[in-house]
């Protein structure tokens, strides 16, 4: 548990300095570490209420949060995000699916990295309908694997470029912090054994501690574009370990 706390503790501080909460790395840790399978979910989705929950007040206190960007996205993931955690799925989907989710959010993360170098930025109108849909389809998938979502919504956000880079950011962590919350309202509808859940606390203080730390070096220190660059190869990194457990 200690050498997993560390680990959790770093994806934390990585996270959280370009907004995000961790959700994909802890279960892909946990599932390395063979962590009881029907556990996994709740305690990933508790980590990023926990990691984002700062990450939304210091972005809501800039004043960088955009209502009209996030709103559309947010109603169509919450119920979706509620439904994909109520499924029961087997271990071996689970793995394929979290490989897919990883190696596809590694790659978006790579492209918003490269998004972030560029001084101009020109805002295209994004449909509310489209919006609803992309939500949706983030929540549900997010939900089944228990993720926030932000590693999916942050990129392609910057891709159709509905936003500026701070009014995504903000978007991101609420987004992952709302999803988080009906993610563990899903999961709280099937057979969790709490008392095991909370056997693994060292985890949450963990990730509290790498999150308040991940704050100030997103403030302080690293620039966006390097820290987005991290987290995409640390993501990619972790979906070809996932592969190679699927593989072998």
């Amino acid at each position: 548990m200690i050498i997993l706390s560390v680990l959790f503790f770093i994806t934390a501080i990585l996270y959280s300095s370009v907004g995000f909460g961790g959700g994909s790395t802890y279960l892909a840790l946990m599932l390395i570490w063979d962590i009881p399978y029907y556990i996994f979910p709740i305690i990933a989705l508790f980590c990023n209420i926990i990691v984002v929950s700062g990450n939304s007040i210091n972005y809501l206190r800039s004043g960088n949060l955009n209502v009209k960007l996030l709103l559309p996205y947010l109603l169509g993931s919450i119920p979706f995000a509620f439904f994909g955690a109520s499924l029961e799925i087997s271990k071996n989907l689970f793995e394929i699916l979290l490989f897919i989710i990883l190696a596809v959010a590694g790659i978006l993360l790579f492209i918003e990295s490269s998004f972030l170098k560029k001084k101009e930025f020109k805002l295209k109108k994004v449909s509310n309908f489209f919006s609803i849909i992309i939500g949706s389809i983030i929540g549900f998938f997010s939900g089944v694997v228990g993720i926030g979502g932000g590693i999916f919504l942050s990129p392609i956000l910057f891709l159709m470029k509905a936003g500026y880079p701070k009014q995504i950011a903000a978007a991101a962590s609420l987004f992952i912090l709302i999803n988080s919350f009906f993610g563990v309202a899903g999961q709280l509808t099937k057979d969790i054994v709490f008392d095991e859940f909370l056997n693994f606390w060292p985890l949450f203080l963990a990730v509290l501690i790498g999150g308040q730390i991940g704050n100030f070096l997103n403030i302080k220190f690293l620039s966006n574009k390097t820290l987005a660059l991290i987290t995409s190869l640390l993501v990619m990194f972790v979906a070809v370990r996932i592969g190679f457990r699927i593989l072998s």
